[in-house]
């Protein structure tokens, strides 16, 4: 067992109480209010994992809309720390009916209007660039100001826990078990860092961008991805071309029939131009010459184990 499941549709799977029953029923995500998108492969069926945990490691949060937990707290949390904890946080929908209002911040996302894409330089059709959210402050002529382009990430896992999944939950183990399940950290290193650095450079090129590109993902995400670079991060104000990570985590326990909070642990703000450094830099390389040397040694102990062998058979 590689990997143990802590959440499944917002609730541990201990908890027995008619509030996680009937959540588990409904097939709902607590967070979006919609139908659950995680599903396994081998069948369809539905599984509402939220949160795993790898044994001796924390908790790390596997489904992006569990950081949509407390209305979608996240985004008042960085529309508060960028324009202000008197501003007033609206879906698209609301803004005539709010017009008038002093300090309107619209969120456009994925059922809040849609995200905004940005077309490709090449004026190619298809494809472009986006932020999860956009969080875009209006006045009270619902002039636009600034906006704040917003990713959410979480982690991906390979292989499959639905093992782990059927037995916490009292269900027959699948027919075919497949590969043990682990945190797909390799994902931080290929995707989510060249994303941060293509997305930072297509935001900075917008003057109301003032505050640059904001980040939110769990705690352990953003260990592992400064991990991976190996190089200390250098500290910046906001500014264009800022890179703002804000990292969460989720409340140790909580009482059976609730939910455990989010909780807010970290922020840090660099630049794009600084990731790109350190990101090419060659502090996180391995040694010289490491890999022909690992290959040599094979060889020579291939053919020394030939050799062993042909001697026995003589």
């Amino acid at each position: 067992m590689a990997l143990i499941i802590s959440e499944v549709f917002g609730y541990h799977p201990s908890d027995r109480s008619a509030g996680a029953k009937a959540q588990r029923k409904s097939e709902l995500c607590p967070f979006t209010k919609k139908t659950c998108k995680k599903k396994f492969r081998s069948d369809g069926v539905i599984h509402g994992t939220c949160t795993v945990q790898p044994p001796g490691e924390p908790e790390v949060i596997c489904c992006p809309n569990r950081l949509y937990a407390e209305d979608y707290k996240i985004l008042h949390d960085v529309a508060y720390e960028v324009y202000g904890d008197d501003v007033q946080l609206i879906r698209p929908s609301d803004i005539a009916a709010t017009q008038g209002a002093l300090k309107r911040v619209v969120a456009f996302g994925t059922g809040w209007g849609g995200e905004l894409k940005v077309p490709k330089g090449d004026g190619s059709k298809g494809g472009g660039f986006s932020a999860d959210w956009t969080l875009a402050l209006i006045n009270k002529s619902a002039e636009l100001l600034e906006f704040v382009p917003l990713e959410v990430q979480s982690i991906d896992t390979t292989g499959s826990y639905q093992s782990e999944w059927c037995r916490v939950m009292g269900h027959p183990p699948p027919r075919d078990e497949g590969h043990d399940p682990n945190m797909n950290w390799e994902n931080v290193n290929k995707r989510i860092i060249p994303q941060l650095l293509t997305k930072g450079n297509v935001f900075r090129r917008e003057k109301l961008c003032k505050k640059g590109l904001f980040f939110v993902c769990p705690t352990p995400v953003y260990e592992n991805m400064l991990e991976r670079l190996g190089a200390e991060l250098q500290d910046y104000s906001f500014q264009a071309g800022a890179l703002t990570f804000r990292t969460y985590a989720l409340k140790e326990s909580t009482t059976p029939g609730k939910i455990r909070p989010l909780v807010f642990q970290k922020q840090f703000t660099t630049t794009v131009d600084h990731l790109r450094d350190i990101f090419n830099s060659t502090l996180s390389l391995p040694p010289k010459d490491v890999m022909g040397t690992k290959i040599q040694r094979l060889i020579t102990d291939a053919l020394k184990k030939a050799n062993q062998t042909k001697l026995k058979g003589a």
